[in-house]
């Protein structure tokens, strides 16, 4: 999930032990939960694709990220351990020669050991990437081979120091090595595996002739996984990249939205004047739904914050998004103290869990049909707890 997200920055020393269990009695929420009207859309299967799946659904961010360096086979495999029902592997980004690789961003300093390599010191660059300067190592400086030297790191220790115990182990996997774990986990488990990749700054990409949407899209064909049922769902924060691949493949695809002043970058570079905020209306909910299958818009489009940071009163998006046939995966859901909305915070500091469970009863109590979250154990345990309580 992307740059854009509005709780992505934060500081901290320590390390709270991971909650193995917990129970959703006392929170802030400031919703009630509704149980009995909730309680009919907790579906476990019953249909084939997005349908089939349970709700809310609990997706891996970026696999189980609040325990692994993101975006590494070991961060995918630990979030199917703990149970997620679909695994982000894969913000997507290519290579100089036309690979596509799983990283946060382009940009590779802070997630890879790549300023510990001599060799590669002169590639530190400053570029333009969606109108902000940026310092560091491209993906699209490097060929393959060259990536496949550098090993994964936490991107946030200040917030994860216990990640760190993990640098070092894993390379960056390509989108095709993803697929073909998904088929290994999909046979050793015996159900199928849903992996939810996203098109990182797709019009940036097709200015340096490296366009993302149509090497998606053959990846999905020699894999046989680019049908209406498939089990990968497709994101991107452009809108006009999802609706590119609505004409490649019949895959399940998802709107990213962020901030409601923003505006999508592909916006910008055509001059179209519309912010988010334009988006999310009832008119602009069922264009979406003419392309796509769903929107993953942040939390504070579902709850808004006020000025302290608390949750206010929900918003109509998740109520006018189901009227469009849209289904809302929100992002991103996390345990520590600082991505918290201020009412669930416990304590100050910035590595410790607050009450992550009063948080998910708010967002779930709306009506979601599944959220983003890097600890996807704790997700469960709220969900299974909300659904049956």
């Amino acid at each position: 999930m992307g740059t854009r997200e509005s709780n992505e920055q934060a500081g901290g020393t320590g390390r709270r032990t991971l909650l193995g269990a917990a129970v959703l009695g006392a929170s802030g929420s400031v919703l009630a939960l509704g149980g009995t009207a909730r309680a009919a859309d907790a579906r476990r299967g019953g249909g084939r694709g997005l349908k089939g799946l349970p709700v809310p659904t609990i997706i891996g961010h970026r696999g189980a990220s609040g325990h692994r360096p993101e975006h590494t086979l070991g961060a995918y495999q630990l979030a199917l351990d703990m149970g997620a029902d679909i695994v982000e592997a894969g913000d997507l980004v290519p290579t100089r020669d036309g690979h596509l690789v799983c990283r946060h961003e382009p940009e590779i300093g802070g997630t890879t050991d790549v300023a510990d390599h001599p060799e590669f010191a002169g590639r530190r660059t400053t570029k333009t990437l969606d109108g902000a300067s940026v310092t560091g190592w491209f993906t699209e400086d490097f060929t393959l081979a060259e990536l496949k030297r550098l090993r994964a790191v936490e991107r946030i220790p200040a917030n994860r120091p216990h990640n760190t115990l993990y640098d070092g182990r894993w390379e960056i996997p390509t989108f095709e090595e993803v697929l073909r774990w998904q088929d290994e986990q999909t046979r050793k488990r015996g159900k199928q595996v849903w992996i939810y990749p996203e098109l990182k700054h797709p019009t940036y990409f097709r200015t340096l002739g490296l366009g993302l949407e149509e090497r998606v899209a053959k990846l999905l064909r020699r894999h046989g996984k680019d049908g209406r049922n498939a089990p990968v769902v497709l994101q991107s924060f452009e809108p006009t990249s999802v609706e590119r691949l609505n004409k490649l493949v019949d895959n399940p695809l998802v709107v990213l939205l962020s901030g409601a002043t923003t505006r999508p970058w592909d916006f910008v570079e055509t001059g179209d004047p519309r912010t988010v905020a334009d988006l999310v209306t009832r008119s602009g909910l069922r264009e979406i739904a003419g392309y796509a299958q769903g929107i993953g818009p942040t939390l504070d489009l579902v709850i808004p914050r006020d000025a302290a940071g608390r949750l206010t009163e929900p918003t109509t998006l998740v109520r006018d998004a189901h009227r469009a046939g849209l289904i809302l995966h929100p992002y991103t859901l996390r345990n520590e103290n600082p991505f918290l909305p201020a009412d669930f915070r416990k304590g100050a500091a910035p590595d410790a869990y607050g009450d992550v469970f009063g948080a998910y009863r708010a967002y779930f109590a709306t009506g979601i049909d599944g959220v983003f979250t890097d600890q996807p154990d704790t997700g469960l345990l709220a969900r299974e707890d909300f659904v049956n309580g």
